[in-house]
């Protein structure tokens, strides 16, 4: 039986991390329980103070596809290179100067939104298509591939 996953990011706003990764995935933040207009009306009639409302956040896939993402606040920062990241195709069945022309109008696009360039990667046939590296506003790093 294959089993679904949830990508989970400590991180130290997690509202501000969600914003950030629904504008490069496409996803949303879920719909707020049943009865409740808002997540803020949930969270209030739930308890949940307002210093702490901002202790998590997710996205889901508006698809329903893709695994769920969760960021949950954390007191440290980061402290070295992520030993997991995602790669975000970015120039799906693009290849050569179209591909890496789709590739750095993604990165322009996403810098907008806080990421910061690392490096880019030339296309090196045959198994390299080449890629782009960035990191999101708390500088978990990832690929537009």
């Amino acid at each position: 039986m294959a089993r679904t996953v949830q990508v989970t990011v400590d991180c130290a706003d997690p509202a501000r991390l969600a914003a950030f990764w629904a504008e490069a995935l496409g996803y949303r933040l879920p719909d707020p329980p049943g009865g409740f207009a808002s997540w803020d009306e949930a969270l209030e009639a739930m308890g949940v103070p307002p210093a702490n409302r901002n202790d998590a956040s997710a996205l889901v896939d508006p698809e329903g596809e893709g695994p769920r993402l969760f960021f949950q606040r954390v007191p440290e920062g980061k402290q070295t290179k992520n030993r997991l990241h995602l790669d975000v195709r970015a120039a799906p069945g693009l290849e050569g100067d179209a591909r890496m022309a789709a590739l750095e109008a993604e990165a322009e696009r996403l810098l907008a939104y806080g990421a910061t360039r690392l490096s880019r990667h030339e296309p090196a046939p045959p198994l390299d298509a080449g890629h782009i590296v960035l990191a999101d506003p708390e500088g978990n790093e990832f690929c537009l591939d």
